[in-house]
């Protein structure tokens, strides 16, 4: 029956193909596809699920790179080297069964904290395996320096970084594009403009691991590294009418801020001649539908980049070394981002003082941020230079606003939240409004008048004081949470 489905899923791509217009794969032009002029429409197919096939490197230009055996040894080899700071883990499976790795680099890894995670993933397409190279030079990089060199140390204490080397090792190991289905894994996710396949259990198994990851963890920014150019590529992807223009989300600026740390990070990305500060709106660019770029951004809330990091797709192994020299700084700098930059904090009861799962929404930015729900931590990226008005909610709670000026360094911003009351006064989420205010009304009346006064004084004197307590408590573990390199408030 499974079968069956996935036929049908396949036929039906097929038949879309002749009626909505064609597009390009993002990944590097391939020598197929003609971008049009910004007036006109583009050429390509829907989700190119029987895409036109590239020339295949020779055997001879792929001696020099890892087969997945050898990736997938060098993999478990540096967590056993590094095992203090990393761990190795599986999010599935290719679709011929083959593990798609991913090492985690943390102080704490494995543990879920109130700091920001990280993905980078390589090998989208199988013939771009550059990014699989470069990330695990990353990965012993940042091993061999993180007690020595403050960049590395930062990240491995204040981030949860995860490395994908390979999403598609089938590609890989045949030299194709596309997986062992023949689908490229870019245009297999649901897509904003063209709803199509929206069966989960009909995607690609590739595909399928990477929604399930997004569920499981909570990234707050991301790239995928591929071949054929040099740019740092931005949301949207696409546009609504499937014309080629500059399609700009919400987050636009804060977008244009992180690609233009890796293009200035970069030894010459910057200077292209075809891309201004070298970076581009994907759309504008060449529009694609069904990419994971945008994907992530709406569904996963997470901010994602796609990094063209080499020219040449498939370049000679010798040519390696002075790649990851170029992009080295580039990766290092763009995730730690996430720590230098942006408004980050954690959201408490006032009544309970503990964490409390909430939303963070910036005025003029059609966005939300989704706090942890365990340690109600949130991570808002931000283009710095600019007053934001944060707001900060949860249902039961009255919602706070707070003014913050985004300079160069990151600002912590943390939230206590008020519980409502009902039209009688009483609280909707708590028993006692540690404001002490309107303590139990209806219950103290009750008190005066069948005990005695001078019990009842001193009962309501040590709720006082219990409450004191209790906001201290918090406003402490607060302070305990805060980093020191932050300018701190507490709303």
């Amino acid at each position: 029956m499974s079968k069956l489905r996935f036929v049908n899923s396949l036929l039906i791509s097929t038949a879309i193909c002749f009626f909505l217009p064609s597009i390009a794969a993002r990944g590097g032009h391939s020598d197929y596809i003609h971008p049009g002029d910004g007036n006109s429409s583009f050429h390509g197919t829907a989700r190119n699920l029987f895409a036109q096939e590239e020339t295949r490197p020779s055997l001879e230009l792929t001696r020099g790179y890892m087969t997945n055996d050898d990736l997938e040894k060098a993999m478990k080899d540096f967590t056993k080297r590094c095992s203090k700071i990393s761990r190795l883990y599986s999010i599935g499976k290719s679709v011929n069964g083959f593990p798609l790795w991913v090492i985690e680099i943390s102080d704490r890894p494995g543990e879920i904290e109130a700091k920001p995670a990280f993905k980078y993933i390589g090998n989208v397409h199988g013939d771009e395996p550059v990014g699989r190279e470069l990330l695990l030079r990353l990965a012993n990089w940042i091993c061999d320096n993180y007690k020595k060199d403050p960049l590395a140390q930062m990240i491995v204490e204040n981030v949860h970084l995860h490395i994908m080397p390979s999403l598609n090792p089938d590609g890989f190991s045949t030299r194709k594009r596309n997986n062992a289905n023949n689908v490229d894994l870019n245009r297999d996710f649901p897509d904003q403009f063209f709803p199509f396949n929206e069966d989960l259990n009909l995607r690609q198994p590739e595909t399928r691991a990477i929604m399930t990851w997004l569920r499981d963890i909570r990234f707050t920014a991301s790239a995928t590294l591929h071949g054929g150019a040099l740019v740092a590529n931005f949301p949207w992807d696409g546009t609504d009418d499937k014309r080629k223009y500059y399609y700009a989300c919400p987050d636009d600026e804060t977008f244009r801020f992180l690609a233009r740390i890796y293009s200035k990070s970069h030894r010459n990305m910057s200077l292209s001649k075809e891309f201004e500060e070298g970076i581009t709106n994907g759309a504008s660019w060449y529009p694609i539908y069904g990419g994971m770029q945008d994907w992530n951004y709406i569904h996963g809330g997470c901010f994602e980049l796609t990094l063209e990091i080499s020219d040449n797709k498939w370049p000679r192994a010798s040519e390696l070394p002075t790649i990851w020299d170029y992009n080295r700084k580039s990766m290092l700098n763009l995730v730690a981002s996430l720590v230098k930059t942006g408004v980050h904090g954690r959201i408490f009861s006032l009544d309970q003082g503990k964490p409390l799962p909430g939303l963070v929404v910036v005025n003029g930015i059609n966005y939300t941020v989704k706090a942890h729900q365990t340690y109600a931590d949130y991570h808002r990226l931000l283009a710095p230079g600019q007053k934001y008005e944060v707001t900060a909610s949860s249902p039961g709670y009255k919602s706070k606003t707070t003014t913050v000026w985004l300079g160069d360094n990151a600002v912590s911003a943390d939230f206590i939240l008020i519980p409502e009351t009902s039209s009688r006064g009483n609280l909707l989420r708590s028993s006692c409004d540690c404001s002490c205010k309107s303590c139990g009304q209806p219950l103290l009346t009750q008190f005066f008048t069948e005990t005695n006064n001078g019990i009842t004084i001193t009962l309501f004197v040590v709720v006082v004081f219990l409450c004191f307590l209790l906001q201290r408590r918090v406003r402490f573990n607060l302070w305990k949470q805060r980093q020191s390199s932050r300018r701190s408030i507490t709303v």
